[in-house]
C-alpha cells in the first residue's frame, strides 16, 4: 500500500518535519532509549541473558490502589501519540483530511479483521515464542519479565489493556502513518519498508539480539500484510492478541512450568 509522493515540495517539507516531531514523542525517542539501553547492559559485566527487561512493572507495590492509579496513568499517557496522529490526518488537507479511515483503522469490518488478526497471531506469535526462548538459552537475549505487578484484582484487566496499548500505539504510528508519509514524501517502498521494520527492531533493542531480529521480521511481514489488505487493524488485533497471550500467560505459569524464564 503506497501513497504517491506530493507534487508541492513546501508541503513534503512540512510533512517530514511532522513526522519528525511525532516519532520524537513516542517510538522514536523509544527506539534511542533502547540503544542506550541495550549499550548500558552491553559494557556490563556478564551475558545478556544475566539482564531482565520488566515490561509491565509495578509503581508502588506496597499501595495497590496508587499503583493502580500509575498503571492507567502510563496507559493513557502513552496513547496521546495516536490522538495526534488522528488529528494531524484530519488536517492532512485544507477542505479535510481522511483521518484513521486512511489507515484502515476504524470498526467497518470487524468479523474480517478479527479472523485475520487471529491466524497472524497464532502463526507470529508460536515462533516469536521460540525465537526468543533460543536466543535466551544462547546468551542473544535479557531475560524479558512481561509483568511484575502484585497480585490484586486489576492485575489481569492491566495487562491486557497494557497489550492493547502497545498494539495501538506500534500499529498506528510505526505501520500506517510512519508508511504513509514516507511515501507522500518521496520514499520508495522498499525504503519505507526497511525504515519501518528496522525502527520497530530498534526500540525493541532493550531485548537483547533476538528481540531485535525477530522484531524486524514481524515488521517486514506486518508492512506486507498491511499493503495487502489496505487496512492496519487486523495487525493492530494480531499485535494485542500476541501481547495479551505474552503478558497473561506469564502471569499465569511464571515459576509452575520449568521451560519459562524469570528473573
Amino acid at each position: 500500500m503506497a501513497d504517491s509522493p506530493l507534487s508541492d515540495p513546501g508541503r513534503r517539507r512540512v510533512f517530514q518535519q511532522e513526522l519528525l516531531l511525532v516519532l520524537a514523542l513516542s517510538l522514536g525517542a523509544s527506539a534511542v532509549a533502547a540503544v542506550i539501553r541495550f549499550t548500558g547492559v552491553l559494557t556490563r559485566p556478564g551475558g545478556l541473558s544475566d539482564y531482565a527487561a520488566t515490561l509491565n512493572a509495578s509503581r508502588a507495590p506496597d499501595r495497590p490502589w496508587l499503583d493502580l492509579a500509575w498503571q492507567l496513568f502510563g496507559i493513557a499517557t502513552a496513547l496521546v501519540p495516536v490522538l495526534l496522529v488522528a488529528h494531524l490526518l484530519l488536517r492532512e488537507r485544507s477542505d479535510g483530511g481522511p483521518g484513521m479511515r486512511a489507515l484502515g483503522f476504524d470498526l467497518r469490518r470487524p468479523g474480517g479483521d478479527l479472523a485475520r488478526g487471529a491466524a497472524v497471531a497464532a502463526a507470529i506469535g508460536g515462533s516469536g515464542l521460540l525465537l526468543y526462548l533460543g536466543a535466551q538459552a544462547v546468551g542473544l537475549n535479557l531475560t524479558v519479565v512481561p509483568e511484575s505487578l502484585p497480585e490484586v484484582w486489576w492485575k489481569l484487566p492491566v495487562l491486557i489493556a497494557s497489550a492493547v496499548q502497545n498494539a495501538v500505539v506500534e500499529e498506528v504510528i510505526v505501520l500506517g502513518y510512519l508508511l504513509r508519509r514516507l511515501g507522500q514524501t518521496g520514499w520508495t517502498p522498499m525504503a519505507a519498508l526497511l525504515a519501518s521494520s528496522l525502527l520497530r527492531g530498534t526500540y525493541h533493542l532493550y531485548q537483547g539480539i533476538g528481540g531485535f531480529v525477530g522484531n524486524v521480521v514481524m515488521g517486514i511481514v506486518f508492512v506486507w500484510l498491511y499493503r495487502r489488505w489496505g487496512r492496519i487493524m487486523p495487525l493492530v488485533v494480531a499485535h494485542a492478541l500476541i501481547d495479551i497471550v505474552a503478558f497473561v500467560g506469564y502471569a499465569l505459569l511464571a515459576g509452575k512450568v520449568g521451560w519459562l524464564p524469570t528473573a
